[in-house]
């Protein structure tokens, strides 16, 4: 005589699909924790039972779309910043409550004239067709290169600001090669390059020495350096080798035809730099995703302890790494003497070592975000002179933009926030809850 269980094994074959799911959720709150893989799809944040809702939930929560709404919010403040500097809005202003579309108009038509005019200087006119896309991407040149070459020490944990002293001296021996050695053609840009490329890689390689020999901070090596190149300049400026003949301005002789980029479109700014530029980040994007050695990078700034007890060398791995950043810098500072200004002065370096940071962060450190970042920023500086003279706002103001846009890039939850995109974690955690009362009911 056989007896029957009270409690009779399940078949899981014959379980219900809701019952599984149930299971999986009580069996993972218990913990504490909630796993997003073991929750029905029907209750996770954002997703809508269709595979293409869990996908379209990824993009809006990445990286990239959450840079994007960061520009949008600094350009919205920036224009509210525009608006209210504007008479005529400061005018309708004085009687809001009576007409406050005059107000809402007037606040509008600042905001968007003078966006309007920063988009025609740096992307499309009705006059000159897209020239100004031109002149984009000659000023974002030298911002990519120095661009890569921060998010390369980002990379791999570590902050290079110094790529400003790596411009300077990479321009200066690049300037000195190309107006005091008169060389073949082909041959005497080559040799400009290669002077340049010596100097950023030399000049980054000693941080990087000096971070894995005694334990310097890198962020003081570079900014201190970054002084140093700076004055060495200008003491340079002042000598007979850097000089022009019979001219006391600190300004030096202009470098043989022989010695520039080349001009991509005639009429135009724009020179082979920028394709030197493409080429460099899609090299900067293989080395770190195809190569032995751009892993053991992504290593050490993951966590160098763990590279090395994997056998990574960490040491080689930190001056490399600086030597190559500055090497990348090197080519914005050869950008700049060979392919824009053509002479070598005091200001060469302008602020573009310091915006690259900014690049890099918008970027979020990797090649191809790095890239579009930097042409963002050539359009906020080659479009601000044409919004000046078309609406009298200050140039200043893309400075404040981009201020803004680094404030918010260093803030992501709160651009999360400020859109709803929170990870819905009140709403798994009701879930969790429900699906834990259901389980202890059923029992």
């Amino acid at each position: 005589m056989t007896t029957k269980d009270s409690n009779p094994p399940v078949d899981p074959d014959k379980e219900t699909v809701e019952e599984v799911q149930a299971a999986d959720v009580a069996l993972d709150t218990a913990g504490g924790t909630l796993e997003p893989s073991l929750v029905p799809v029907s209750t996770q944040s954002g997703d809508t039972g269709h595979p293409q809702g869990s996908v379209l939930r990824r993009i809006v929560m990445g990286n990239g779309f959450v840079s994007l709404l960061a520009v949008f919010v600094a350009l919205v403040l920036g224009g509210i910043l525009i608006a209210s500097t504007d008479p005529a809005v400061a005018r309708t202003a004085g009687y809001f409550f009576a007409r406050p579309s005059d107000f809402l108009s007037a606040l509008w038509s600042a905001m968007t004239r003078s966006y309007v005019a920063l988009f025609q200087g740096s992307v499309f006119n009705p006059r000159q067709g897209f020239s100004p896309l031109l002149e984009t991407m000659t000023v974002a040149t030298p911002l990519i290169c120095a661009g890569l070459g921060v998010a390369l020490a980002f990379r791999a944990g570590l902050f290079n600001i110094g790529a400003q002293g790596q411009i300077i001296i990479s321009a200066t021996l690049g300037a000195y090669a190309g107006f005091a050695w008169h060389l073949p053609l082909v041959l005497h840009l080559l040799v400009v390059i290669v002077m340049g490329v010596i100097g950023g890689a030399a000049w980054g390689a000693v941080v990087g020495l000096l971070k894995a020999r005694t334990g310097a901070h890198e962020v003081i090596v570079t900014i201190m350096l970054n002084y140093v190149a700076l004055f060495l300049l200008d003491f340079l400026l002042n000598t007979e080798a850097f000089r022009r003949p019979g001219d006391v301005s600190p300004i030096s002789p202009r470098l043989d035809e022989s010695a520039v980029y080349p001009q991509l479109i005639p009429g135009s700014r724009l020179h082979l730099g920028f394709l030197v530029a493409v080429a460099l980040t899609a090299g900067v994007w293989w080395l770190l995703n195809r190569s032995t050695i751009g892993f053991e990078f992504r290593a050490v700034g993951a966590n160098p302890a763990a590279a090395r007890t994997a056998g990574v060398n960490v040491q080689t791995a930190t001056i490399l790494v600086m030597a190559m950043a500055g090497a990348l810098a090197g080519f914005g500072g050869i950008a700049q003497v060979a392919g824009t200004e053509k002479v070598l002065t005091g200001g060469v370096a302008a602020q573009i070592g310091f915006d690259s940071i900014t690049v890099a962060l918008l970027g979020r450190s990797t090649p191809w975000g790095t890239f579009f970042a930097g042409l963002l920023f050539g359009a906020f500086r080659a479009g601000a002179v044409q919004m000046q003279i078309q609406t009298g706002t200050p140039i200043d103001i893309v400075l404040v933009v981009q201020s803004l846009i680094v404030l918010f890039i260093a803030a992501p939850p709160l651009i999360r926030s400020i859109f709803g995109l929170n990870p819905g974690r009140k709403k798994r955690a009701k879930a969790a809850a429900k699906a834990a009362v259901a389980t202890g009911g059923a029992k």
